[in-house]
């Protein structure tokens, strides 16, 4: 038996603990692969960077527990990145998880790096809306009327940030984190493109092809997976090294992706010489 059949043969027990192991030393190594913000990420931060201070931002996390690994640092970086410029946050979620991962936030980043900032005047957690796209038409027509208390159950009315919304289009920027429907799409279609506002977007990495053809006419940007993830959060700790440590999960997490994306490859290729391998050798023994 030769060589390659041979590993045809393979026990996959030790496939399997190959890509444990591929997964588990570069977490204990804290292996961080080197990541450069691609065009399409930059133009988000870039945005973010661009704005005057006391902007209002606008962001949806539309996603779950399941895709907390991808979304989650897209969220946090966004949200630190413009709490540390000065802009205020508007919160929302039109999925009914969503509000643990608005929680989440604020607990890692808000009170973590800005114990300052003052709820009500700079940021305000409306929490879940049910309505899909229909609450986006409906913030279209009158932001209030839609979000009548927030997730404290405080009038709208009560709230001083609140002094300057009226529609969807009072805020300077729409920023996206979604992981199906509604989500980026449904934002850009019903939200973006009416009021005339930038959207700016982060998805999993299955859902992200789906969206690249609106970039970057109707979005302004896109972070795609972990690996958007981690190409925003270096350009955040390239321009301000302070969250070298709060703000590198995704860094952190694309190491161990990274090496077990590359082992998995190693074994394809592997698989495939086998096979081919193997069929020639069985031609020869037939003559």
């Amino acid at each position: 038996m030769s060589f390659f059949e041979s590993l045809g043969k393979l026990d996959r027990r030790w496939v399997f603990l190959t890509i444990a192991l591929a997964v588990i030393v570069p977490l204990l190594l804290q292996f961080r692969p080197p990541t450069t913000p691609t065009p399409i990420v930059k133009n988000i931060f870039d945005r973010v960077e661009a704005l005057p201070e006391n902007s209002r931002i606008l962001v949806s996390a539309d996603y779950g527990p399941s895709t907390i690994p991808e979304n989650q640092p897209m969220l946090e970086a966004v949200c630190r990145h413009a709490l540390h410029l000065g802009h205020r946050l508007y919160l929302i979620s039109l999925w009914a998880p969503g509000p643990p991962m608005l929680e989440s936030m604020v607990t890692n980043v808000i009170n973590r790096d800005f114990p300052d900032v003052e709820y009500g005047v700079d940021y305000v957690n409306f929490g879940y809306k049910a309505g899909n796209q229909g609450v986006i038409n409906g913030a279209y027509t009158d932001f209030q009327d839609q979000f009548p208390v927030d997730a404290r159950g405080s009038e709208v009315s009560t709230i001083p940030m609140m002094s300057e919304i009226a529609r969807l289009e009072d805020f300077h920027l729409l920023v996206a984190i979604g992981s199906g429907f509604p989500g980026v799409k449904e934002w850009i279609q019903f939200g973006g493109d009416r009021a005339r506002i930038p959207v700016a977007g982060g998805v999993t990495a299955v859902e992200a092809p789906l969206l690249y053809p609106y970039y970057p006419n109707q979005l302004l940007g896109l972070m795609g997976g972990l690996q958007g993830a981690a190409e925003y959060e270096a350009a955040l700790v390239e321009k301000y090294p302070r969250y070298e440590v709060s703000s590198t999960q995704a860094m952190q997490r694309m190491g161990p992706q990274t090496v077990a994306h590359l082992v998995i490859i190693f074994f394809v290729i592997i698989g495939n010489l086998s096979y081919f391998m193997g069929r020639r050798a069985e031609r020869a023994r037939l003559g």
